[in-house]
């Protein structure tokens, strides 16, 4: 029997057209009466179930429907008729995934899902199959060709069931307005969490970190306050403490081009006045975006008063994982 080979660029094609494929009304309009039955049973949870590779796909979307709000869990139908359905109550509502539509151990979990009235939502290519007949919304899938040369080993076709899930989670989300500090609430660890729950506050330099300098002093005094902070800027602050300016590294090589006698200069005659500030309260990923944005290295932070309070700098940033 000859061999057959394709390549990556292939098989990411077939997989990339295999979801072009149901970008259509039909699965569409069939993904929203789905986010639709769930909605309505917000209060309840959402059983996942599947075999096989439509089984890991289904542990996925019951991951990414819990964390975006919609509590979840996989179970696997097998498991499910000893015992497991106890898991299940009548406000909760059930997904399928089944490339072909015919799942054996689910027939008999039927006669109580019905007891039970739960709503039973399909992922299937076969609208004629057993699990189609008793679904209360069929999610009709058509999948031309798997990514695999023989056609057998599930590919283009999990890749949809994926892509499928995403879209209902997502779309349930929406729905139920969930915003960013929901989302921060459900991702409190890894890179993630810092990104949705980290604020400014959490990782600015205070106190002697904090370079700053009255805007009566030199610019040969703020050179020594940034030498000794190791960071480039210097906050330049009126009695009171409120920002009126700010001096980089950068300000002073172009003020050396043209100036012979550069530090002995009054720092307030050549700061930049009125500086981009930030407050405590921002989220850190949001400063990461503005330094890269705007090319900064450090920002000043202020709170609601125009006082400085601190510094943000992008090795801060950087160290958090927040800048790549």
């Amino acid at each position: 029997m000859k061999k057959k080979f394709i390549t990556a660029k292939k098989i990411l094609t077939i997989e990339k057209n295999a979801i072009s494929d149901n970008i259509n009304a039909a699965v569409s309009s069939s993904i929203r009466k789905a986010v639709k039955i769930l909605y309505k049973r917000s209060e309840g949870k959402i059983a996942v179930m599947g075999i096989g590779k439509s089984g890991l796909v289904a542990r996925k979307i019951a991951a990414t429907l819990s964390s975006t709000g919609s509590p979840s869990f996989f179970t696997h139908p097998s498991e499910a008729i000893h015992g497991d359905i106890g898991m299940l109550t009548k406000g909760d509502s059930i997904i399928v995934l089944s490339h072909s539509g015919e799942i054996m151990e689910f027939e008999n979990l039927m006669p109580l899902i019905r007891k039970m009235e739960i709503p039973l939502i399909s992922i299937t290519s076969k609208k004629n199959s057993a699990l189609a007949g008793v679904s209360n919304c069929i999610i009709e899938i058509k999948i031309k060709k798997e990514a695999c040369p023989f056609n057998y080993a599930p590919t283009s076709s999990t890749t949809v069931m994926m892509a499928v899930g995403d879209a209902i989670a997502i779309l349930l989300m929406q729905k139920k307005k969930l915003g960013e500090q929901d989302l921060a609430f459900l991702h409190p660890g890894g890179v993630l969490g810092k990104r949705l729950n980290m604020m400014v506050k959490d990782i600015m330099r205070r106190g002697r970190e904090n370079p700053k300098l009255r805007r009566n002093r030199t610019v040969s005094d703020a050179l020594f306050v940034m030498t000794k902070t190791r960071l480039g800027a210097v906050s330049i602050i009126d009695a009171n403490g409120k920002i009126t300016g700010f001096f980089t590294d950068g300000d002073l090589r172009r003020l050396i081009q043209t100036d012979p006698k550069p530090l002995s200069k009054k720092i307030d005659e050549v700061m930049t006045k009125k500086p981009f500030t930030i407050t405590g309260n921002v989220p850190a990923w949001k400063a990461a975006q503005i330094m890269n944005k705007m090319n900064f290295d450090n920002i000043p932070v202020v709170d609601k008063c125009g006082t400085l309070i601190g510094i943000i700098d992008e090795r801060d940033l950087l160290k958090e994982g927040l800048i790549a």
